[in-house]
């Protein structure tokens, strides 16, 4: 590692960080659109990208760590290293539920897709992921605290979307194996908002360090919702 000064480097890995994001939210909406269209080819370009997510999201934290091992950094620059390999880790995790949802598309047919609001619910998952990379960029607390406000509401729509598959599934003539992929789907994109509330809560930590608490699990408030 050159001798730069340190905010050189630091700067050099959240540049990184934020190529690897856009990366990833490309290759997740890539993936709604291919299990929507039924777009095989645009499945098997998917795979390909997440490959190098991960081989990207590696040498990323091996930078991270040569950084740590060389310049040994304190306080507020070893906060954003921290940081820095804990968003990574997350971006990778979000890069394998477009892999997720490409898996469904074989199980279930354009017309289910579109008797669930997919697209929306992705639209605001994306916007979470994309602002808690700007909160980390700016260090902004307040957007992050934005981020993990409008978690509830991602939340919010996947339990429509349980309640309607339950629904369903008690139909005679329904097609339990197509709404399960579409329940999966549901889930993948509420997973995706769920790291997009902890990168969120990193850059909260990363500004204040202050570690904030995770929310309560998610099955809990949906049953209780289901008692309603």
């Amino acid at each position: 590692m050159s001798e730069r000064p340190v905010h050189e480097h630091i700067k050099e890995l959240s540049q990184i960080l934020v190529q690897l994001s856009e990366k990833v939210l490309e290759n997740f909406f890539l993936s709604l659109n291919a299990v929507k269209n039924k777009d095989v080819d645009s499945a098997r370009r998917i795979r390909m990208v997440d490959k190098e997510i991960d081989i990207a999201e590696v040498d990323l934290e091996e930078r991270c760590l040569a950084f740590l091992a060389l310049q040994q950094p304190v306080a507020r620059d070893l906060r954003t290293i921290v940081t820095i390999m804990k968003i990574n880790d997350d971006l990778e995790r979000i890069g394998d539920l477009a892999v997720h949802i490409i898996d469904r598309l074989p199980e279930i047919s354009s017309q289910m897709l579109e008797s669930f609001a997919f697209e929306t619910m992705g639209v605001h998952a994306a916007v979470m992921v994309k602002q808690s990379i700007e909160a980390f960029v700016s260090k902004d607390r307040h957007l992050a605290d934005e981020v993990c406000a409008n978690d509830e509401e991602i939340d919010i729509m996947h339990r429509a979307a349980f309640k309607k598959v339950t629904k369903l599934m008690k139909e005679a003539d329904a097609n339990v194996d197509e709404l399960i992929a579409a329940l999966s789907i549901s889930r993948y994109i509420e997973r995706m908002a769920d790291h997009a509330t902890m990168i969120a809560r990193e850059v909260i930590y990363l500004v204040t360090g202050e570690i904030v608490r995770h929310k309560g699990d998610f099955y809990e408030n949906l049953l209780e919702s289901l008692e309603e």
